[in-house]
């Protein structure tokens, strides 16, 4: 008989005692591994060579504009899709039905029992995934009470609103504490305080272990939870690496600098893009280092009362590769972002 999961706690976590359920690895132990994976439906190629890794206990956002390719790719990392060519593999392998209590996938078209109560279609995954009916209840009814659901139990899924119905569905993908996570817009329609909740308790399931490959807009949450991305543009990628690579080669770092006296000319680690009586803002070179260009803007006699630097945020860099027309593609999946092996 399955024992009951333990809930992580938000702020920290408890052990888990579903057996069964693989501890966390290293950096190098890589969960998802694609290598040039191409797809295509009669003569449209929908991805196009693609290749990338999810190291395990990380954070993956799979990024990318409507029509880029990335629910496609899901399909066949899990096995609906067959690959035109290349290799998608989960755990080392080839995704099949029996590794299907190591992962837990939230579809962008969610799927409950409408008609069903609340309690009776969690209980019912919840033994479709390998649950006891107590251990299922017991688990459901905590995460009702976390999710401030615990008086719609009763509730048949229908009479929900679509947020309320979307906290269910999340609550049966995380309900065996799956391995490895794929979300597909977790909190698409979510006011920002149900956000807020949601993906307090994805940041959970990551402490308590879990690799997370995430599908979303919402940069927001890409800059809080995700250790490295992959951006998608019709098919192919255009961006792989940690948020700070990305952030680099896309929009740079800029320094926002008030001071006196004169400005150095002919740097080789920064160019002044906007300068104005006491203020002035620097483009930094690729690679400079912040202290190295304080310590000239100094020896040059500028007196500096307020030195600080920013990068470009997610959503520019969204709008810089979507928005416009086709982008350099400055990050390899091939080069910069892959996991060392």
């Amino acid at each position: 008989m399955s024992s009951v999961p333990r809930w992580p706690l938000l702020g920290g976590w408890l052990p888990r005692t579903v057996s069964g359920m693989a501890a966390a690895g290293t950096g190098r132990d890589l969960v998802v591994e694609i290598d040039q994976f191409t797809m295509t439906f009669g003569r449209a190629t929908v991805v196009d060579d693609l290749s990338f890794q999810v190291a395990r206990g990380e954070t993956f956002g799979f990024l990318g504009s409507n029509g880029s390719g990335k629910t496609t790719t899901i399909r066949a990392l899990l096995g609906i899709y067959q690959p035109t060519a290349g290799t998608l593999l989960v755990n080392g392998r080839v995704f099949t039905p029996r590794q299907g209590s190591g992962l837990g996938y939230l579809p962008e078209e969610r799927g409950l029992y409408k008609k069903e109560k609340v309690i009776d279609v969690m209980v019912y995954f919840g033994r479709l995934k390998g649950l006891s009916a107590a251990a299922a209840r017991s688990w459901s009814m905590d995460y009702l009470e976390r999710v401030s659901l615990a008086d719609k139990a009763r509730t048949r899924i229908d009479k929900l609103s679509g947020g309320e119905q979307q906290k269910i569905q999340l609550g049966v993908t995380i309900m065996n504490e799956p391995d490895l996570l794929i979300l597909d817009e977790p909190t698409k329609g979510f006011d920002p305080l149900n956000r807020r909740l949601l993906m307090a308790i994805i940041e959970d399931q990551k402490r308590a272990g879990a690799s997370v490959l995430m599908i979303t807009h919402q940069m927001e949450e890409v800059e809080r939870l995700c250790d490295r991305v992959i951006m998608l543009k019709d098919g192919r990628c255009k961006a792989y690496g940690t948020i700070e690579q990305i952030q680099d080669r896309f929009g740079g770092r800029t320094v926002r600098l008030r001071y006196a006296g004169q400005l150095p000319t002919g740097s080789p680690h920064w160019q002044a893009v906007l300068v104005q009586r006491h203020y002035a803002e620097l483009s930094l070179a690729e690679g400079a280092d912040e202290a190295v260009v304080l310590r000239e803007l100094v020896e040059a006699g500028v007196a500096v009362s307020s030195f600080t630097t920013t990068r470009a945020s997610m959503d520019e860099i969204f709008v810089t590769i979507y928005g416009g027309p086709d982008q350099a593609d400055p990050l390899s999946a091939q080069g910069l972002g892959r996991v060392a092996s």
